[in-house]
């Protein structure tokens, strides 16, 4: 016995064992393994992996709930490598003494500049217009051919004022829209008017959600959201795909209810390819890509390997989302 905390990582972290990354840096203080999969562990197998362990870095396709917890009695940190936790039990893990972290901050600039990305693809009609290009289906010009919709000077509506939701807001001023945002309250120097949602909902010509998933927000955006929306708006997701009740979301673009939406995020992910949804209109879909880019992964895997190492040393780390957990009663030795 080395006397290190052990560690289980459910995936092989950006960089690799390669001398300074973050999974090199694990393995110089932890006894560590790490699943080399290319998909995720399953159930079975994340307990069998984790069980012996005092420490976990876990992806958002891991569920830690009581199951787990109660297989891994030893396990005292759990760093999740993304911003969004509901993968984690929280509760489950505070009663229990376990400290968890997340993500936050490192993915903002990507994730807004996704957002920007779906956006625009889907104001446009990009995808329609490649695929007609590759297909021989580009006939001459025609003044109604693919006719899109303005965004230069068009109203954006933000559905949660977060850093993400700001990064957004920021991004549209560029472009010289009229920003409204709804959330619990206002917030300061929030680059928009706060709003209530029915208001924003009617005026906006871009919906674009920023919220978590909660109990609160899970399926918010149902068939009476959509039909509060502008018939020339366009819905943007890239918060989870819980938020959105996906039937509602295909019937609203074929029944013409919304002109376009782009998504980022699905339920379940990956997404089965003959779900109803991919074969609406006027849609726009990535596979998670909103922090895909080398140096925000990079990040959110530093920050992750930061969190946990601090957790498994008695010290609070910055992104702590339970702190409560270090004094809790049940906390683990």
């Amino acid at each position: 016995m080395s006397g290190r905390p052990r560690v289980f990582v459910s995936r092989m972290l950006p960089g690799g064992d390669a001398p300074g990354s973050p999974v090199a840096d694990l393995r110089a203080r932890t006894d560590l393994d790490v699943w080399d999969a290319d998909g995720p562990p399953l159930a079975e197998s994340l307990r069998t992996r984790s069980a012996p362990c005092e420490g976990l870095l876990t992806m958002l396709t891991e569920r830690v709930d009581a199951l787990l917890l109660d297989a891994a009695p030893r396990v005292r940190v759990v760093a999740n490598m993304a911003v969004g936790y509901d993968n984690i039990d929280i509760p489950a893990c505070t009663a229990r003494g376990v400290l968890v972290t997340n993500t936050p901050g490192v993915l903002t600039e990507a994730t807004a500049d996704m957002t920007w990305a779906l956006l625009l693809a889907a104001a446009r009609r990009l995808p329609e217009g490649e695929r007609a290009v590759r297909d021989g289906e580009w006939g001459p010009w025609h003044p109604t051919w693919l006719l899109g919709h303005r965004v230069s000077g068009a109203t954006l509506g933000i559905v949660g004022p977060g850093r993400i939701g700001r990064a957004v807001a920021q991004r549209a001023q560029g472009f010289g829209m009229t920003v409204l945002y709804a959330g619990h309250r206002a917030v300061a120097d929030f680059p928009g008017s706060f709003t209530p949602l029915d208001d924003l909902l009617a005026r906006a010509e871009y919906v674009s959600m920023h919220v978590p998933l909660t109990p609160e927000t899970e399926r918010m955006c149902d068939a009476s959201f959509f039909a509060r929306m502008r018939p020339d708006a366009i819905f943007v997701n890239t918060t989870r795909g819980g938020v959105v009740d996906q039937p509602a979301l295909a019937a609203a673009l074929r029944s013409g209810q919304i002109a376009g939406a782009g998504i980022d995020v699905m339920t379940p992910e990956p997404m089965p390819a003959g779900d109803p949804l991919l074969t609406a209109p006027h849609l726009v879909v990535a596979p998670h890509l909103g922090s895909a880019t080398l140096e925000t992964r990079a990040a959110m895997a530093r920050l992750a390997v930061e969190g946990l190492l601090a957790g498994l040393e008695g010290r609070m780390p910055a992104n702590a989302v339970n702190p409560e957990a270090l004094t809790a009663k049940g906390r683990r030795a």
